[in-house]
This record gives C-alpha cells, structure tokens and sequence, in this order.
C-alpha cells in the first residue's frame, strides 16, 4: 500500500547540523507514534528535541475511532497502518539509517505493537536497523477508568453532556466485556497490545518515562512490563517523574524530559555502532 494513504509528517536535517552531531555516520530516524487525540503541533515540539540533534523525523497519530473503536472491538485495523509507515522509510530511501521510536501512551503503543510483530516476522523488514525506544506514559493494561478518562480528555468540551455520557457509557460497557470479562477466552485470538509485547519483546533497548501521579496509565503497570522486558534480557532504563500527569512530563519537566530523550538515543547509537563493528570483525575474520 502507498505510504501516502496514511497522514504523516517527516522533516529532513539540514547537512550541517547532522554532520555536527554524528560525524559522518548515518544520522537516526526517528519515529514519533502520538497518543490518541493527539495534534500535531503538539507531537512536533517533542520532534524538535530529535531535529536539533541532526535526526530525520517522522510523525503519526492514529485516528480516535481507530484506537477507540477498532481495537477496542479487536479489528486489527492500526495492523495496515504500521506497514504503510514502514514503507515510508523506503520511500524516502532511509531504510539504511539507525531507527529510533518515541511512543506516546497506549494509542502509540498499540501501532507501536503491530510495527514489532512486523519487525519480527515480515522478511521485507528484515534488513531495518531499529537501535532502540523512549515509551512516554505506556503501556497500561486492563484499566477501565483510565481509558474513560483518556476518552473523556480526547472528546474534549465541545460535545454535549447526553452525547459525552453516552458514548463513555458504551465505551466503558465495550472495553469491560471484550477486554477484562470475555478476555481471558479470547486472547489467544486477539492478544491486547500490552500482553503482545510483553509475550514476545524486541531485543532492542528502552527507556521508560513516566509518572506516578498518571491517572491514565497505572505507574505498576508499566513497572510490571519493564520487570518482564528485564527477565527476558530486553535492555530497559526508566524514570519517573513523580509528579506530572498522563504525557505531560514534557510539559512539566521541558530540560529534564529532552535530555533524557538525547542521552538515551546518543547511547544507542553509541551501541549500535558497537554493535556494527564487532560484527565486521566477525564476518571479516571468517
């Protein structure tokens, strides 16, 4: 499918800045997966910390209905759309750069799902490079009144109380029946993006940026899944910043949140580049 059915935003460094920052190596990309309702004037503040350092960026929210309703009723819907935004890194010819994922809350983390099992089992993606991820406020599991407070934030003030009541009546009713009653028998059909992940992870490293007054996404969940990510060799650093809501430590803590974001990718490329060369000796001793 063409990569231009889905709306996305990528922005190119100029020579120099990437010459400055990575000195002759490819320069990362960087791929922003927004949380649900998401603008992007928004995400685009979190994909200058990346321009500023020489990345080429990337940027995509999945519509609400889609991370709301299709998924919620288990139609793989965001499986399409994870292939199309890979297909852009060959579009544009970046399929050779080091990759890097920034996701925002669960509605990132479910596109974020699909373009893992990819990754894992389509050969065309074999060849992709990913050096790592920075996970903003996911993933939760099974939490009703998180995600009714998500909807509620997302459907914002100008929709009329009856219709706001209705629609958050029938989510919650939905999400309580498909994913937390009748679970547990359909899973094996449909696994929810939280336990998709955590059942097979991908070996690259992340890092964990969250908050323990989020009251979305419940801090134990995603302490939960980074103990699971560790126990399966999956390198993981985290922080937490204690006081700041649901994708706001950005907002709360702008210095402290960007250089988190930077040191972890330059360590990556620092590992990836590690990486690289030892398996050059490899081949070339053979």
């Amino acid at each position: 499918m063409a990569a231009d059915e889905v709306d996305y935003n990528i922005v190119f460094p100029d020579a120099g800045t990437s010459e400055r920052h990575w000195q002759g190596t490819k320069e990362p990309v960087v791929i922003l997966l927004g949380w649900a309702g998401c603008r992007d004037k928004h995400l685009s503040k979190y994909s200058s910390i990346y321009n500023e350092q020489g990345c080429v960026t990337i940027r995509y929210t999945a519509p609400l209905k889609t991370v709301f309703i299709s998924e919620s009723f288990g139609y793989k819907e965001l499986s399409s759309t994870a292939l199309k935004l890979l297909e852009i890194l060959y579009d544009y010819e970046v399929e050779n750069s080091p990759i890097f994922f920034h996701i925002f809350s669960n509605g990132g983390f479910m596109l974020y799902r699909y373009i893992v099992e990819l990754l894992h089992t389509d050969k065309q993606f074999s060849s992709l490079y990913v050096i790592g991820a920075a996970v903003d406020s996911a993933p939760g599991s099974g939490n009703v009144r998180g995600a009714l407070r998500a909807l509620a934030a997302t459907l914002g003030p100008k929709i009329t109380p009856v219709l706001r009541y209705v629609l958050l009546a029938l989510f919650a009713v939905t999400v309580f029946l498909l994913r937390i009653v009748l679970y547990p028998l359909t899973k094996y059909i449909h696994k929810n993006h939280y336990d998709a992940v955590r059942d097979r992870p991908p070996a690259w490293p992340h890092v964990y940026l969250y908050s323990s007054a989020d009251q979305v996404i419940r801090h134990r969940d995603i302490e939960l899944f980074m103990e699971t990510m560790k126990q399966k060799g999956v390198p993981v650093d985290s922080f937490d910043f204690l006081s700041s809501s649901h994708v706001s430590h950005f907002r709360d803590f702008p210095e402290q949140y960007a250089l988190k974001c930077r040191d972890f990718l330059v360590t990556c490329m620092k590992n990836s580049e590690s990486t690289e060369l030892k398996r050059r000796r490899h081949v070339e001793s053979q």
